[in-house]
């Protein structure tokens, strides 16, 4: 388990194992990590979990991400220049699980194992896949903010995107959850902000004027959470939001009550366990298909807890 002063310390101490030239890159096993994005800390914890892994089993790690989650172009045009430099492995996150396959089936022909992380893809490609489990967690998510509204009245969901794995298997375990487990509780809309903050912010107020009896919302990452929260202050409601994720916005919003509560993934052990896997991978060694990183349900009541606190990122 990583602590909070240990992730800090890390994000000021280190830089982009990217950075080194690729000739030491050819000394060494080579692991290209591609992620969904690079501006949020969620991204920065899991670079700081990769290079981590990097250090114990001895490989150059590259990790980048485009600048928006909603980038797929740029994301592929990643992928692919990854894969130009011949990586032992190659880990995705990917923006668009089907838009990815392609490249898949390549890496596959050209014999580069593939971790996905964070965010499954549209095949059977990856030989693991490291990441939380979204519907289960999803799932909690509703159950929270269903027990915070009294278990009836309107709530909506502002997504980050419907097309990687991880925004649908989000939306879709809070929206099952929500119909068999409370059927009194009715959601009204499901919004997709990109996970930018201030676009989530405006479809928040959009509908916050909408739905003014609208009891919830769903963030369902960092961005989307945060969006929410400067929505709902800026609109001066008393909407109850959960949020996805703990970068310091959102923990500062759960301390002053802005969001209630929120699921915390394990963004260093997702970084970690995927270059794991690509070592492993790489050698012809078997991995698990699925790599649980687990996550918990954290608010105002637990936040200082120290296993809460070990897998915050803020």
């Amino acid at each position: 388990m990583f602590t909070r002063r240990t992730i800090i310390g890390l994000l000021a101490a280190t830089t982009m194992m990217g950075s080194a030239s690729f000739a030491v890159a050819q000394e060494k096993p080579y692991i290209a990590l591609v992620s969904k994005g690079f501006q949020h800390q969620f991204w920065q914890a899991v670079k700081i979990g990769a290079e981590q892994a990097a250090e114990e089993f001895d490989v150059t790690v590259t990790f980048e991400g485009p600048d928006g989650e909603g980038a797929v172009d740029r994301q592929l045009d990643m992928i692919s220049a990854a894969m130009a430099k011949k990586p032992s492995a190659l880990g995705i996150a990917a923006i668009d699980s089907q838009a990815t396959v392609p490249l898949l089936k390549r890496a596959q022909k050209d014999g580069i194992p593939v971790i996905a992380f964070d965010s499954g893809v549209a095949s059977d490609i990856p030989v693991a896949t490291a990441s939380t489990d979204n519907l289960a967690s999803a799932a909690l998510a509703a159950d929270k903010l269903a027990e915070l509204i009294g278990g009836s009245g309107k709530v909506a969901i502002v997504s980050f995107d419907q097309t990687s794995q991880t925004g649908i298997e989000r939306r879709d375990g809070f929206v099952d959850q929500m119909k068999s487990a409370h059927p009194d509780v009715e959601i009204v809309s499901i919004e997709y902000g990109g996970g930018d903050h201030l676009k989530s912010a405006e479809i928040t107020k959009t509908l916050l004027q909408a739905y003014p009896d609208l009891k919830g919302i769903f963030g369902t990452n960092e961005g989307s959470a945060i969006g929410v929260a400067i929505g709902k202050k800026e609109s001066g409601s008393d909407v109850v939001v959960i949020g996805y994720d703990s970068g310091k916005a959102q923990t500062d919003a759960i301390r002053d009550g802005t969001i209630a509560g929120a699921i915390t993934q394990n963004p260093v052990g997702i970084g970690y366990e995927t270059v794991k896997a690509g070592v492993a991978a790489a050698k012809g060694q078997s991995v698990p298909k699925h790599i649980d990183t687990g996550f918990y349900y954290y608010d105002k009541s637990n936040i200082d807890d120290p296993k809460i606190a070990a897998v915050l990122y803020d």
